[in-house]
């Protein structure tokens, strides 16, 4: 390849050492292009240059502290940092020599303060070697040849700073082991030294042919395009010309290419005829077809004009351009233009188009779409002085699906999804997907105040039928915010805003459900927007602490074990509920560093206790899919020093809903520490035997909702307790039952055959102090 009009020699590159080095002019091509190619890329090394020097200059400052007096030793290290910053200055320097290009001052410059580099290491190996032991020899001869080593690997784009740097600094070593009479160092020194120099020069040979060949290539790519640009100015896929009668003549071969037919066979057809396909029977022509017709009909000269044709290889679209024809008496004579297929890009703008108004999964106008619309909605409400309606769709328990039977079924029930909003739509409404699990609907009219309210009902009660996906029956459910424009908000983001907040109380409320916008939920948004912010800081501001309820055997009324429970006790807020900022933890997945502290938390108290009693700690599904959330369980418990044995994991039948392999498997991980797991609220939610018989649970916890009911007589309640403590019986797990308040509660619990109680009746939550006292006394008592 050849490149002699660029000032680059010609590949494969046959420079001497010299040439490569910048020592000496090359025979073919420019000295100044070859070095501005070789130092183009400099700054990038100099970062690298000065933490290698800086963290040798700090080791060699360690092994001479003792040996050298510190004035020196600091003269030696501010002559490092000062060669540095020269250097690295010099390379800052060369930051715009692809613009004007290197010159030998800068070669040379560059070149000394490399030497300058060098020198205070130059120094170090001459003069502070004979002040030290054999062992600071070796060390600081060590630093040097890694200084060599990184400045030969790293220098490649400037072998003449590789080269000074390397031989000043090997020449130096090997003469320290010669001043020390060590000869066989030395030569090894020397050896090292150049087999580096040799190795540095090959891969800045190699380093500058594919800088050249990248030269080169950008050159000829360059050219290229400027041939392209230029043929594609001047010329057109073809040509074509018609008579007065608007018949084809003189058909060029590509011409009739584009028709799919042979020259000869189109020479004297009409060309309306031949591009009107079937249409020329029926009369019903394109409109960009009429349009042809016309120009050509009043002689009228057009650019550009695109026309939608129809031939047998089916619809194609052309760019065609026209001019009339006068003989030179000035009678016109017919059309002259130039034409071509543009279909794939017609096809292709129109596929652009397509996407970036509508959602590909469902066939709905996207967020854009819907944008758009809504702003036309409300421009129109505005002009008749009516109303408008946003509504906003959240679909309730779509992510259990989805990450319970995977993307694929997910995505197939958005389809069906869409279906049916498109089904309960009118003609004055657009429904539109936001993305993932949120739809929108725009009404353009709203002035019927319980038309918003009886779409969002049936929207609700359409999406909350069972669908079938692949041989599954799924239940999903539906929440709607809505707001009313310009009422609601006066622009297209308020509007959205005010509904996203109307549907965010909706699934607060639990989901299923249809609330408008009222001006009060700024208010709500504003104080979970400071409560969340309070809580990101709650942790470092010592506001968390725990309390312990005590859990009793149910037979003898000791205490077997505590349940760690989180308070917040807020600068700002004050107390907080725990029903209250736990659902914002985990919305916002600060349960996962609060979880952490209450673990560690919880342990550390823990082993304050006998030996015999346990500490059960609440772990949400969050902190289950959290990667390695067994180490941290490790971590808690190597902290503190409690036993695994006296550590008790409580979940929610809820962790096996997102992703009920990675929560399985996580437990599976802890049970092998040898901590205990206990199933929370069992019989409240999604209920399986699957999971008790996939995972050796060590307690079932009963609800305090079936406590209460059996105290009252219910017998559905009897019959679920007496169910639950039946099966953990026949499983060997024990059962706890929760909320029992009072003698009568406790008695009742013992007489279904709970192992466990927890409630008021033996204790409320209270704080460390207190639960290690509780401990003391009902040992004494037992005593």
């Amino acid at each position: 390849m050849s490149n002699k009009h660029s000032g680059l020699p010609p590949l494969p590159l046959k420079l001497s050492a010299m040439q490569v080095i910048g020592l000496r002019d090359p025979d073919e091509g420019d000295w100044s292009r070859l070095r501005t190619l070789q130092y183009a890329e400099l700054q990038q090394v100099s970062l690298l240059r000065i933490v290698a020097h800086g963290a040798a200059a700090s080791l060699a400052v360690f092994l001479y502290y003792q040996l050298l007096p510190l004035w020196i030793l600091g003269l030696w290290l501010l002559g490092v940092v000062a060669a540095v910053w020269n250097v690295s200055r010099l390379d800052h320097k060369m930051g715009d020599i692809t613009r004007r290009g290197v010159q030998r001052s800068d070669f040379n410059h560059h070149a000394l303060a490399v030497a300058g580099c060098a020198l205070p290491w130059c120094v170090a190996l001459l003069f502070f070697v004979p002040l030290g032991t054999t062992a600071e020899h070796y060390a600081l001869w060590a630093l040097a040849i890694m200084l060599i080593s990184g400045s030969a690997a790293t220098m490649t784009s400037t072998p003449v700073a590789a080269v000074v740097f390397d031989l000043s600094v090997g020449a130096a070593a090997a003469a320290s082991f010669v001043v020390s009479g060590n000869y066989a160092f030395a030569v090894v020194t020397v050896l090292y030294a150049g087999l580096i120099v040799s190795a540095a020069l090959r891969s800045a040979r190699i380093y500058l042919s594919s800088r050249i060949a990248e030269a080169g290539v950008a050159e000829k790519d360059e050219v290229v395009s400027l041939l392209l640009r230029e043929f594609e100015e001047k010329e057109s896929d073809w040509l074509w010309q018609v008579d007065t009668n608007r018949r084809i003549r003189a058909a060029s071969p590509r011409f009739a290419f584009a028709l799919g037919v042979e020259p000869t066979e189109v020479e004297g057809e009409s060309f309306i005829k031949l591009i009107a396909g079937s249409a020329w029977e029926s009369g019903e022509f394109p409109r960009s077809l009429h349009e042809l017709a016309e120009k050509l009909k009043r002689r009228e000269h057009f650019s550009n004009l695109l026309v939608q044709v129809e031939l047998d290889g089916g619809r194609r679209w052309w760019e065609l351009s026209g001019t009339p024809m006068h003989d030179d008496a000035g009678s016109y004579v017919g059309f002259r233009g130039v034409g071509s297929d543009v279909t794939e890009q017609r096809d292709r703008d129109e596929k652009i188009a397509y996407l970036a108004r509508y959602d590909t999964l469902t066939g709905l106008p996207n967020r854009l779409m819907l944008t758009e619309a809504l702003g036309e909605a409300m421009r129109h409400a505005d002009q008749w002085k009516s109303r408008c309606a946003f509504l906003m769709i959240d679909l309730d328990r779509f992510k259990a699906v989805n990450d319970s039977l995977g993307h694929q079924v997910g995505d197939r029930l958005l389809a069906k999804v869409s279906k049916r909003l498109a089904g309960v739509i009118t003609e004055d409404e657009q429904v539109g997907r936001l993305g993932g699990d949120e739809f929108a609907v725009v009404l353009r009219d709203a002035s019927d105040k319980g038309r918003v309210e009886r779409l969002a009902d049936a929207i609700i009660d359409a999406l909350s039928q069972p669908y079938q996906v692949d041989n599954h029956t799924l239940f999903i459910g539906a929440s709607v915010g809505s707001a009313i424009g310009p009422r609601d908000g006066s622009s297209v983001e308020m509007l959205m805003r005010n509904a996203d907040l109307a549907l965010y109380r909706a699934k607060d409320e639990g989901g299923n459900e249809h609330f408008s916008y009222e001006p009060s939920m700024h208010a709500d948004a504003e104080e979970r927007r400071k409560l969340e912010s309070a809580l990101r800081h709650a942790i470092g501001n010592e506001e968390l602490e725990l309390n312990f309820q005590p859990v009793v055997n149910a037979k003898t009324e000791t205490v077997v074990s505590f349940e760690a429970l989180l308070r917040w006790n807020s600068e700002e807020h004050g107390f907080v509920s725990p029903g209250k900022f736990i659902p914002l933890a985990e919305d916002t997945r600060l349960i996962v560093p609060i979880g952490e502290w209450v673990l560690h938390e919880a342990c550390r108290e823990a082993v304050r206790w006998p030996n015999d009693i346990k500490v059960a700690v609440n772990v949400s599904g969050e902190q289950l899919l959290e990667p390695n959330f067994s180490a941290t369980v490790v971590r808690a418990l190597a902290d503190t020093g409690l036993p695994a044995n006296r550590l008790e994991i409580e979940v929610t039948e809820s962790v096996f809903l997102r992703d009920g392999r990675t929560a399985r498997q996580t437990l599976e991980e802890i049970m092998a520490l040898g901590c205990s797991i206990a199933l929370d609220d069992f019989g409240t939610g999604y209920s399986s035997l699957g999971y008790l018989r996939t995972l050796r649970f060590s307690t079932i916890k009963v609800d305090r909702s079936f406590v209460q009911g059996a105290a009252a007589d219910n017998q559905e309640s009897l019959a679920i307790i007496r169910a639950v403590v039946a099966m953990a019986r026949s499983l060997e797990m024990s059962t706890t039952a929760e909320g029992v308040e009072d003698a009568q509660q406790a008695e009742l619990i013992r007489e279904l055959g709970c192992t466990k109680i927890q409630g008021y009746y033996f204790g409320r939550p209270m704080g460390a102090v207190e639960a290690r006292s509780l401990v003391v006394k009902g040992r004494s008592r037992a005593a």
